[in-house]
């Protein structure tokens, strides 16, 4: 049986051990390594690997020994508990030895899990985890996580009392981290905020954040909002050289732009605006934003984050558009509008 994305998040927290197995399938390496983690140890525990609960079969081996699955399956452990089989890096090349373990399930066989690349629709192994009665198939996609996905990280990593703001900075970082450094960065926000009541701020967000190209990012930005537009081709090949992705520099941008209208609108002047920013704006850029701002002036800051929110949109639409050139013509447009 399918598992939709929302049910298939339930079933790796929550497991049912009556089921035969599962399938977890998808492009992305890491995100299908986190979700087998998850399935793992709801499974048997944080002792079960020490207990020799989890078999651990890799699929050139199971080419090579066909009965290792269903060997695994239906032996008999020392320890009582769940016991789990787990198949990595499967393909169909595998499919007699996985069909037969399926068929020959009973309840009290450890629980089968399988793991795999990209399959098609037509690959067999797909095929046999979609239509076994007793058994589900989740695929796993290269989508950012939903705020309930990052909430519920959050609540596991015992981080609970959360600004909206510091959430929306998350969320942020959920589009541009690939999931491990995401969890590293939430479990690096756990420890640091240990003994700490207070709730999480923006500010410790970006204490714990992973330290990316954000300097190379603000000198792009810096070109863009100072209209120096001949400059904006050759820094955005440099940081898309570096690895930067187009939703991170648009995400920079909507927020360097926001700071900005921020400072333009307020009646203290773009430095009293500045000076209340949060998360602060480091003292070594107030002069240059606040030159920028009083540039720009309230009404076309307003124009360019409509701008870059239209931009955004396109960026997460499921058309295929070049994404890199997308952004690099927002970036031009917005140069320009500096310059008139």
């Amino acid at each position: 049986m399918k598992l939709n994305a929302r049910d298939a998040r339930a079933f790796f927290a929550k497991p049912d051990p009556k089921r035969a197995g599962l399938l977890i399938y998808g492009p992305d390496a890491m995100r299908v390594a986190l979700r087998r983690q998850d399935t793992i140890a709801a499974l048997v525990g944080p002792d079960g690997e020490e207990e020799m609960r989890l078999t651990r079969i890799p699929a050139a081996e199971l080419r090579k020994d066909k009965a290792m699955l269903m060997d695994a399956m239906t032996a008999q452990g020392f320890f009582p508990g769940q016991r789990v089989a787990f198949l990595e890096d499967a393909n169909d090349t595998v499919f007699p030895s996985v069909e037969t373990a399926m068929k020959e399930w009973r309840d009290g066989d450890a629980f089968i899990l399988v793991t795999a690349g990209q399959l098609k629709p037509t690959s067999k192994l797909r095929k046999l985890f979609e239509g076994h009665n007793n058994a589900y198939a989740a695929a796993i996609y290269a989508d950012p996580p939903g705020r309930d996905e990052i909430e519920d990280t959050l609540k596991k990593a015992g981080v609970q009392d959360i600004s909206a703001d510091a959430l929306s900075d998350l969320m942020d970082l959920g589009r541009v981290l690939d999931p491990g450094d995401f969890r590293q960065t939430v479990e690096k926000l756990s420890l640091y905020k240990h003994g700490d009541t207070s709730p999480v701020t923006p500010e410790d967000v970006a204490n714990c954040a992973p330290l990316t190209s954000e300097a190379g990012i603000d000198d792009a930005l810096d070109i863009v909002a100072e209209g120096r537009f001949g400059e904006i081709g050759p820094i955005l090949a440099k940081l898309e050289g570096q690895g930067v992705q187009p939703v991170r520099l648009c995400i920079g941008a909507n927020q360097h732009f926001r700071k900005l209208f921020s400072a333009a609108s307020d009646p203290g002047g773009p430095e009293a605006g500045l000076a209340r920013a949060r998360p602060p704006v480091p003292y070594m850029r107030k002069d240059r934003l606040a030159r920028q701002a009083r540039g720009w002036g309230a009404p076309k800051l307003e124009q360019a984050l409509k701008l870059l929110t239209d931009t955004d949109l396109q960026l997460r639409s499921s058309q295929p558009i070049p994404q890199m050139a997308l952004v690099e013509r927002a970036m031009i447009r917005l140069a320009m509008m500096a310059r008139s």
